[in-house]
């Protein structure tokens, strides 16, 4: 009895959504939209930087959404949501005090406890910033456990720049290096131009002692590391997130297996060696 009991809990857990309440909304860009989010009692939603959430609209459907807030973060945690589909097109007119459910978190997400002494360097691509935000806000929480902290972050547009609030504290900030580039610059468009890889190879680098992490769209992978790789930055100290349709988020349905790994749990964060010869992944 105890046994099944148990079995009722984990499957509570895995398949039947909480009800979470909006508590703050707002548009960041043309196709972008950020949510805090309230999970019921106010419990922490405990999750890792990385891991990604199951977002249910009642008679709409579900979809994995990562995780853009710190785990420092509590009471609440915030989701960034790019509006591609029927789904994220109906939560995009959500404001506060709206509904949703939310299953999760999900995932394997970066391992801070293995970074710590590390300094940490972040490549991040468009929507790729998203998960990587929660990885920042970790570690500038907790900067005593950790080195330098080196932000790379590209877009196509400045238009399309997310957390620009952010961004500013973060290149105005003495304890972080953050460099930014568009690839299509804007009139008034003060900063560094070009493609994110361009930002790489002026980098002075520990690179034995730095650990990167890479998040962005598909096409940016291949290029970003080989421009690492042209940097001699260790293959065992590149780490990865991949994104698929991770519909149940618990390895049944095999809608994100990739070869013989399920990426709703050996991922999305992927330590690069063990990836590195699966030609479906990068």
């Amino acid at each position: 009895m105890a046994e099944s009991l148990k079995q009722q809990t984990q499957y509570r857990e895995l398949y039947i959504p909480q009800i979470a309440e909006i508590k703050q909304a707002k548009q960041l860009t043309k196709l972008e939209r950020w949510f805090e989010i309230e999970l019921p009692g106010g419990n922490d939603l405990g999750h890792e930087p990385g891991q990604f959430v199951q977002v249910s609209l009642f008679g709409i459907g579900e979809a994995p959404i990562s995780v853009t807030s710190s785990p420092t973060k509590k009471g609440t945690f915030e989701l960034c949501v790019r509006n591609v589909g029927m789904l994220t097109k109906v939560l995009h007119g959500y404001e506060a005090g709206s509904k949703l459910g939310i299953r999760g978190p999900f995932g394997n997400g970066f391992d801070v406890d293995h970074f710590k002494g590390k300094d940490i360097l972040i490549v991040g691509g468009g929507i790729g910033i998203v998960p990587l935000r929660s990885l920042i806000n970790y570690v500038i929480d907790n900067q005593s456990d950790y080195g330098r902290l080196i932000i790379l972050y590209g877009a196509k547009h400045p238009d399309e720049l997310l957390f620009k609030d952010e961004l500013k504290t973060w290149v105005q900030s003495p304890k972080i290096e953050c460099h930014i580039t568009v690839d299509q610059p804007s009139p008034d468009w003060n900063g560094h131009a070009g493609v994110i890889t361009t930002l790489i190879p002026e980098l002075k680098l520990n690179l034995q002692n730095t650990i990167t992490t890479v998040v962005g769209p598909p096409i940016m992978y291949k290029f970003v590391l080989m421009a690492l790789k042209a940097k001699h930055i260790p293959e065992e100290n590149i780490y990865v997130s991949l994104e698929r349709r991770m519909k149940c988020g618990v390895g049944k349905c095999g809608h994100c297996q990739i070869n013989h790994s399920y990426v709703c749990q050996d991922g999305p964060v992927y330590h690069y060696p063990e990836i590195k010869d699966l030609p479906e992944a990068i």
